[in-house]
């Protein structure tokens, strides 16, 4: 693992490649919903620009996820409290809101011909780029985030932290909506997609000089801590290649045959379904057919306070319930839509009878009638004793699921 002074060295040779110190720079950073060691990043690039700047300013990406409080901020950058100001006191940080059109200025639209053409004909539609306004009032944008394998785009991190990260509705429906005609088995771990080639495409409309810092996190040679893996610097194309190679060697566990039974328990940082789903996302190749995968998350109570409405409404639905049923379907948001189909899974829809391929049970606070209405298994989760699951052949427990994406050996 990196140490802090490797970080540091590597964080100061690309500010000076970059000149940082004669420009307005903003950082991109994650929310608390994606592991990375921001709390000792942070710290470097507020020394580095403290005496050079009246203010470092941060947005942070949230894509449709809930703004963050103070305290939050504090937890992320590694400060005890609910104030930043008396460690870092010319830091401002700003929240995401992608739903609110005061906060999003479009800088382009990405033509019918040109989503046709990336989509590889799944989609044909043009589509207006917004992202957060806040941009046009700097000349360098710095993405500071991790590489994980991901369900909608192959590999998160670089321009995806333009495009969902500080975006508008409009294109974070659509690639996320490709992403699940495409479905998770399919580009989970793939490192170059359709979806990815949408997102830089939406990437080159920005006015700006983008650059990243992109960070692949892994466990130590103990399997026992998490730590920084690689730090990869440059524009955010390049740097996130580099970091998605290492990511696909760190974070990809291969196994040798279908799992019946899989329980994969969600952390803390996921606080709803809508973010707990990547437990789903990230172990659905490695089940058997006719098997059961089983969130388990005491600690989630609910589908999702942004989206929870729609959701009720429509349920957790296999792709193909949506396609042959489109006029009904068609007027919801596609990013609703593809989290519905990557929860519940691959499968089919014929005469009328979904089909899903596994089963997937919530073992959460989400009370049985609100599993049965969604369309998704229930089970107490007061019944799961860890250990049963523990050091078994015909069954699998993963403890903090996810970010490692599972894959049979052999596809």
């Amino acid at each position: 693992m990196l140490s802090q002074q490797q970080i540091s060295e590597t964080i100061n040779r690309a500010f000076e490649e970059w000149q940082v110190y004669d420009k307005r720079v903003l950082f991109i950073l994650p929310d608390n919903t994606r592991t990375a060691p921001i709390a000792q990043i942070f710290p470097v690039i507020y020394r580095l620009l403290h005496q050079h700047t009246p203010t470092v300013d941060s947005l942070i990406a949230l894509g449709t996820h809930l703004p963050l409080s103070a305290s939050a901020i504090c937890r992320r950058i590694g400060v005890e409290g609910d104030s930043w100001q008396p460690e870092f006191p010319r830091a401002r940080f700003f929240n995401h809101d992608w739903h609110n059109p005061e906060q999003l200025i479009t800088i382009g639209t990405l033509s019918e011909e040109l989503v046709t053409k990336l989509s590889e004909g799944r989609l044909s539609q043009a589509v207006p780029v917004t992202i957060n306004r806040l941009i046009q009032h700097y000349d360098m944008l710095v993405v500071v985030g991790p590489v994980f394998p991901h369900e909608v785009v192959g590999f998160s991190g670089g321009n995806k932290y333009f495009f969902p990260g500080i975006a508008g509705p409009e294109i974070i429906d659509l690639f996320h909506w490709l992403g699940a005609l495409i479905t998770n088995r399919t580009i989970n771990g793939q490192k170059y997609t359709p979806v990815r080639a949408i997102v830089d495409a939406a990437a080159q409309l920005i006015p700006a000089e983008r650059r990243c810092i992109s960070l692949v996190v892994a466990e130590d040679s103990a399997g026992n801590k998490e730590g920084l893996a690689g730090i990869f610097t440059g524009t955010p194309e390049a740097a996130w290649s580099q970091a998605a190679d290492l990511s696909a060697r760190l974070n990809i566990v291969y196994v040798d045959k279908p799992i019946r039974r899989v329980l994969a328990q969600a952390p803390e940082m996921y606080t709803d379904l809508w973010t707990g789903g990547k437990c789903m996302y990230k172990l659905e190749p490695v089940v058997a057919d006719g098997g059961e995968l089983i969130i388990y998350a005491p600690h989630i109570s609910e589908v999702s306070p942004v989206h929870g409405k729609m959701l009720l409404q429509i349920g957790y639905h296999v792709r193909d319930y949506f396609l042959k049923q489109w006029d009904k379907f068609k007027d919801y948001p596609g990013g609703i839509l593809a989290h519905s189909t990557h929860i519940k899974g691959a499968g089919e829809f014929v005469d009328g009878i979904e089909q899903p391929r596994i089963k997937v049970t919530l073992a959460t606070g989400i009370p049985e009638e609100i599993c049965q209405k969604i369309n998704l298994g229930y089970l107490n989760p007061g019944a799961i004793n860890i250990d049963d699951w523990k050091n078994r052949d015909d069954v699998l427990y993963v403890p903090k699921a996810g970010e490692v994406l599972y894959r049979l050996k052999n596809n």
